[in-house]
């Protein structure tokens, strides 16, 4: 007989972003130890799980979002509002790139006051220190029922890679986030 200790519950949280079409928000956080989940769906509007038609119509006040669950013993918060504010336009108020609309329209949603106040904070530094000379309006809002979209949006960046590819560059995304991110 061993004498096996029980293994720590670990607790993790949940993170909200909408930065435009949420095919390109998944990818930038996959790849980060840490991150358990980034599932593409609706949040922050009026109509009971809608569907990709009737948010795409912007009579639904839903954003494109992802849903990003994180082990916060790996991977921080603030840490995750780094990864967001470098993959979107944060001064766009119109959307993103080629998708305009406010289903495309970027922001935060907040799933407690520590998340609020970090995104408060993250976004003040990001104004003052960051490389956009316009302002910010990224919108930091209280978490909203989200839905869950279509399975084939889920991971669409690893399902279709090459048209993956050809919109985030035809987009514009890929270029913009170059010019104000390159790595010294």
């Amino acid at each position: 007989m061993t004498d096996e200790i029980p293994k720590e519950k670990k607790t993790y949280e949940v993170a909200t972003f909408a930065g435009g079409c949420f095919w390109c928000m998944v990818k930038p956080f996959h790849k980060y130890e840490g991150v358990l989940e980034v599932v593409s769906g609706y949040t922050g509007g009026h109509v009971p799980n809608p569907t990709y038609e009737q948010v795409c119509s912007e009579t639904t006040g839903h954003y494109e979002a992802v849903q990003v669950t994180f082990d916060p013993s790996v991977i921080s918060y603030p840490e995750l509002l780094d990864i967001f504010w470098q993959s979107i336009d944060p001064t766009d108020a119109g959307g993103q790139f080629g998708d305009r609309g406010s289903s495309y329209k970027t922001a935060i949603f907040y799933h407690s006051e520590k998340q609020k106040e970090q995104a408060e904070i993250s976004k003040e530094e990001m104004q003052q220190k960051g490389p956009y000379e316009e302002p910010i309006v990224t919108a930091i809002l209280p978490a909203a029922p989200f839905y869950r979209a279509e399975e084939y949006h889920q991971d669409y960046y690893k399902k279709n890679p090459s048209h993956y590819n050809r919109y985030h560059i035809g987009s514009g995304r890929a270029g913009f986030l170059e010019r104000h991110w390159k790595k010294s």
